[in-house]
């Protein structure tokens, strides 16, 4: 799911939410939902955790393999 269908089906404020539990000013969430600049793959992780795996790093940075990272912690 995109972060912006995310957004849609949520209740009313989640983009406040989230921007305030990865510690990022609102209107730069709305930047990456708009398209206008890309999340940070740092990010990736934190956004895929507080929405319980509905967005996945993979398609918020499909340029990014995730896989070689996933696994590389183990």
């Amino acid at each position: 799911m995109q972060l912006q269908e995310y957004l849609d089906i949520s209740t009313r404020g989640e983009m406040a939410r989230l921007s305030k539990a990865i510690g990022v000013a609102q209107p730069i969430v709305s930047f990456w939902v708009s398209g206008r600049r890309q999340v940070p793959a740092e990010r990736c992780p934190e956004i895929e955790k507080l929405t319980e795996g509905k967005v996945t790093c993979e398609e918020l940075r499909p340029d990014v393999n995730w896989a070689v990272l996933r696994n590389s912690g183990k």
